[in-house]
């Protein structure tokens, strides 16, 4: 059996993709499922598979009905892809070239009572489309999904600032999110609204219907910016910092070469793909060491460890790894003070937003840890390492719109540990202490106007002291 039975439970007890098809050969997997499951999934299965009968083009009339049977079933090209053994985008390119297209429907705010104006819509196939144009200049906004460790409320917090700024400036405003207890789903935050969820075939759907001018990946945090580079492979114009930017910044080989390039300092690091070399980058760059996965959410997973033993149990147990998602090994620093930076750019002038001095050392995410602004115990020195290593960075990265950067001091040393060119969870914070929506002047930037133009030039230092504490329920 390719995969452990303790596995197999996981992906069964877990929603996801895999349910059906291990409940599909339950004897193989030595697991017992009710017949009548069986056969509710037997109604769905085969016309998840069913393009693999069909003719490779994908141009006989049995199978353009097919593939509308199995999107009005829910399949997504994903899953039809897999079942089909090729890759998405072919699924998507002979679903387009046989014009098997979703259609919008508004959600019937009223309850039938009155006819329904607002503009909340879902997708569907087979239907009338109801989707309303304005001929106004639009753009789309991709929000960050349902609330969860890593995607709280702060990114709904720069979606909405980012919606109110393009309305300032004339344009429609297109939301796109899947999460109904936001403010980003309010009525009045944007034009549009699509309850989509937040995958690539979803976002080029509704890039296709709108064909808007451009698409802001940067504020919903990394659920969006994990699209970008799919969407401008696939001709959408990605509005603000390029994929190309963001794949140096979250590449560690990437990341190291740029800052050794730029002379910065960094701890010690690797990335593994099994126990084996994690233990050798352990043993050459020295323990302690922080292991996490690549590409995660709100350091899911983090851990910090000092033995070869529970660095063992760790990469067998607490993770899956693969070449495409390998673990980051980097020293830790013990004892040192760990510094959040937020900045804005608009690829010539960068200002520093707010440099904040974590109240806990090193190791504790910003997310959980406090943290405050202006810093209280770092030297003139120090202070301004980071602001020249940050306007440094964003420079080499042509950061436009918001940048988050992570540091951490020990002495008088200062290593960069992380950067992200997006909007940070601590944006709000920064904005309400120093008096300035960072979020919609990032938008703005986006959009091509300057920080001279709108009058954002220096950083602004607050005379009082404010603090971000985190509260746990």
């Amino acid at each position: 059996m390719a995969e452990s039975f303790d596995t197999i439970v996981r992906d069964i007890e877990h929603l996801n993709s895999c349910r059906d098809y291990i409940a599909k050969n339950p004897e193989k997997a030595a697991l017992s499922t009710d017949r009548f499951i069986l056969e509710q999934r037997d109604a769905l299965i085969p016309n998840g598979q069913a393009g693999s009968s069909s003719s490779e083009s994908g141009e006989t009339p049995d199978f353009r009905s097919a593939l509308i049977h199995a999107k009005k079933l829910g399949f997504s090209d994903r899953q039809l892809a897999v079942a089909k053994g090729v890759a998405e985008n072919v699924i998507r390119a002979e679903r387009v070239a046989q014009d098997v297209t979703p259609t919008y429907r508004l959600v019937d705010t009223c309850a039938a009572e009155f006819e329904a104006y607002t503009p909340y819509y879902y997708s569907t196939y087979g239907t009338e489309n109801e989707r309303r144009e304005s001929g106004k200049r639009k753009i789309i906004v991709l929000g960050g999904g349902p609330n969860r460790i890593g995607q709280g409320i702060e990114f709904d917090y720069c979606c909405v600032h980012a919606a109110f700024a393009l309305r300032e400036l004339g344009f429609e405003t297109i939301m796109v999110n899947s999460n109904p207890e936001t403010v980003s789903t309010d009525y009045d935050t944007s034009d549009k609204l699509y309850f989509e969820p937040l995958t690539l075939e979803d976002v080029l759907n509704i890039y296709d219907q709108e064909k808007p001018e451009g698409v802001l990946v940067q504020f919903g945090g990394q659920t969006p910016l994990n699209l970008a580079a799919g969407l401008k492979g696939a001709g959408v114009p990605i509005l603000g910092t390029q994929p190309e930017s963001i794949e140096t910044a979250e590449d560690r080989k990437l990341f190291a070469a740029m800052l050794d390039k730029l002379g910065l300092r960094q701890t010690p690091s690797g990335s593994a793909v099994s126990a084996e070399e994690a233990i050798a980058i352990a043993n050459r760059i020295g323990y302690p060491v922080l292991v996490r996965p690549s590409f995660v959410l709100g350091g899911r997973a983090m851990e910090l460890v000092y033995t070869d033993h529970d660095l063992v149990r760790y990469m067998e147990s607490a993770i899956e790894v693969s070449p495409n998602r390998p673990v980051l090994v980097d020293r830790f620093l013990e004892d040192a003070m760990e510094v959040d930076v937020d900045c804005i750019s608009d690829g010539e002038i960068t200002v520093i937003g707010g440099i904040m001095e974590h109240i806990e050392q090193a190791g504790i995410h910003s997310g959980d840890s406090a943290c405050v602004i202006p810093t209280f115990s770092l030297s003139k020195k120090v202070l301004a390492q980071i602001s020249s290593a940050t306007k440094a960075m964003a420079r080499e990265l042509n950061v436009h719109g918001l940048m988050n950067v992570q540091f951490a001091v020990k002495g008088k040393d200062v290593y960069v540990l992380e950067v992200n060119p997006r909007a940070s969870r601590t944006i709000p914070f920064v904005s309400k202490a120093i008096g300035v929506p960072l979020a919609k002047l990032a938008a703005k930037v986006m959009t091509g106007k300057t920080l001279r133009e709108l009058g954002f030039t220096s950083e602004i230092v607050p005379k009082h002291f404010s603090v971000k504490e985190a509260v746990f329920p």
